[in-house]
């Protein structure tokens, strides 16, 4: 993307109906670490890489806790995503405090969803750089909600954000059919699978760059990092280094095999031949070779 003049504000439509400075915070989601999020009919839970600044430093936070019953991962800006985590405590202790009751997830979704539009909207302001998996659970059951800079949301079953969080949405595909049945210590490994498929090449999964918090039916957001996330890690990378998956020794064994132009020679006997046989077989050649050339000359001269 580049700079034009339909992108110095927010509220400046370019020709072909799209407002740049939307999109812009869009990519700025891009560009965070990945997040991903996935529910089954018990619980909902969010992953989230930590990525931190250089060797010297710690690594930023990705998760936060809103309410009892809820919490947040994101992608993108941790500071804007910081001031919205902040909004929505409080509207959760408003709404506690009037209602004496947890607020549900979706409308808080919503409030947020409507705070981020107005960001869109008025001049001197710009969009939030951040996109938020909220999850959650309230009478109505587990959730899970994406919440954009653009203001919109959605509630999904599984869902990845931020950089490369396509390989870990195609994860999220091939085995979402088996999550709503999915036991909470599967769930987690699956989100850890999933978030490995989003590394970079060179990176590793490890308790330092890792989080996953989750949410149960009797609520309480829980956040595993550092020592309590160190098990689920160690587990996995146990199982990638053990046997390998169905169906992964056959595609080696494949790709292993020598094709036709590979394939060796045939086995030869490794019998040698001795000086006098060699001569003679040179002979044999030259004389083969001298009677082919006198069988062209007369054909060639006629």
């Amino acid at each position: 993307m580049f700079r034009n003049q339909y992108d110095t504000d927010c509220i400046t439509w370019s020709p072909a109906g799209r407002i740049h400075q939307i999109e812009y915070a869009m990519e700025a989601v891009k560009q965070g670490s990945a997040a991903i999020g996935l529910r089954s009919k018990t619980h909902a839970l969010v992953a989230t890489l930590k990525r931190s600044s250089s060797e010297l430093s710690s690594y930023q936070k990705k998760i936060f806790k809103i309410d009892d019953n809820m919490g947040i991962g994101i992608a993108g800006l941790v500071a804007d995503a910081r001031v919205l985590a902040k909004y929505m405590r409080n509207e959760c202790i408003n709404h506690r405090y009037v209602y004496d009751a947890p607020m549900q997830v979706q409308r808080l979704v919503l409030q947020v969803a409507d705070k981020a539009q107005i960001g869109t909207q008025r001049v001197g302001r710009r969009p939030y750089g951040v996109g938020l998996l909220v999850v959650g659970s309230d009478a109505t059951g587990p959730h899970l909600f994406e919440a954009q800079p653009s203001g919109q949301y959605y509630e999904y079953h599984g869902m990845a954000i931020g950089a490369r969080s396509q390989a870990g949405r195609t994860y999220l595909e091939r085995h979402f059919e088996s999550f709503p049945d999915m036991p909470l210590e599967d769930m987690i490994k699956h989100s850890l699978l999933a978030l490995r498929e989003t590394l970079a090449s060179g990176s590793e999964l490890s308790s330092l760059n890792v989080a996953v918090g989750y949410v149960g039916p009797e609520g309480g957001f829980t956040i595993l990092e550092d020592e309590t996330i160190a098990p689920y890690v160690d587990a996995i990378k146990a199982e990638s280094g053990g046997a390998a998956p169905a169906g992964a020794e056959e595609a080696m064994e494949e790709a292993a095999a020598p094709t036709a132009e590979d394939a060796p020679p045939a086995a030869m006997d490794t019998e040698f031949l001795s000086d006098d046989e060699v001569e003679a077989m040179c002979t044999t050649i030259e004389a083969e070779k001298a009677a082919a050339e006198a069988a062209k000359k007369p054909a060639t001269q006629s």
